[in-house]
């Protein structure tokens, strides 16, 4: 009985261990929710966090440098998509969208530059943070038309002194319409840097204001 129970706590720890943090599966575009991994590149760390700034997992998150079977959607410029996560996001953290121009999204590994298009920082006085299970962002509606790689990164920092936690996901997407806008762009990595005040920010101590890390938000 004794070795059951052991067997029994070890199986219950493996499943917390595999299932206690949050991975963005989803894409809704045109209205409609793909499915699982569908518009989505898989990751193969199941839903553990990127936190090594100088590692090329920060793209698009462990084992999504290549497409392994995902499927491109094409979206009109100046429309709404959105990641919808496994579970809603549970650690204190700002979101930030990228986008990323690319011959073929299929086959691209994330090394072209990187656009910030949107950022979700806290709400002062507070300092909430919005920890939903979907957030939405709209495609510039000035980009070129093309292939794309669209990145979601909720970097948590809810643990001060630890090493912050990236949870990031990639959609392949191809613009329609639009104009002939090119927006200046980062390489990931090297988007973020460790004194970067919003990657080191003690969200309990004197958290008055914020700056979401990283680079400034493109616009048309």
């Amino acid at each position: 009985m004794k070795s059951f129970s052991a067997i029994a706590i070890a199986s219950l720890a493996l499943v917390n261990t595999v299932h206690g943090h949050y991975i963005f599966q989803y894409l809704t575009a045109n209205g409609a929710k793909g499915a699982i991994y569908q518009n989505v590149r898989k990751n193969t760390n199941n839903n553990s966090p990127v936190t090594d700034l100088a590692s090329n997992d920060l793209r698009c998150n462990v084992g999504g440098g290549t497409s392994g079977g995902t499927t491109t959607v094409s979206v009109a410029a100046g429309s709404s998509v959105t990641f919808t996560a496994d579970i809603a996001v549970y650690h204190q953290g700002p979101v930030s969208f990228y986008l990323s121009k690319v011959a073929d999204a299929a086959s691209a590994d994330g090394s072209t530059t990187w656009a910030k298009i949107k950022q979700i920082g806290p709400t002062f006085p507070g300092g909430t943070w919005n920890m939903a299970q979907s957030y939405s962002v709209s495609i510039p509606s000035c980009v070129a038309p093309g292939d794309y790689l669209l990145r979601i990164e909720q970097l948590a920092i809810h643990n001060p002194g630890s090493p912050p936690q990236f949870y990031i996901s990639c959609a392949q997407i191809k613009v329609t319409g639009g104009g002939s806008k090119s927006f200046a762009g980062v390489r990931i990595p090297g988007h973020v840097k460790s004194s970067d005040p919003g990657y080191t920010a003690n969200i309990y101590n004197n958290f008055n204001s914020y700056t979401v890390p990283g680079p400034a938000v493109s616009t048309c």
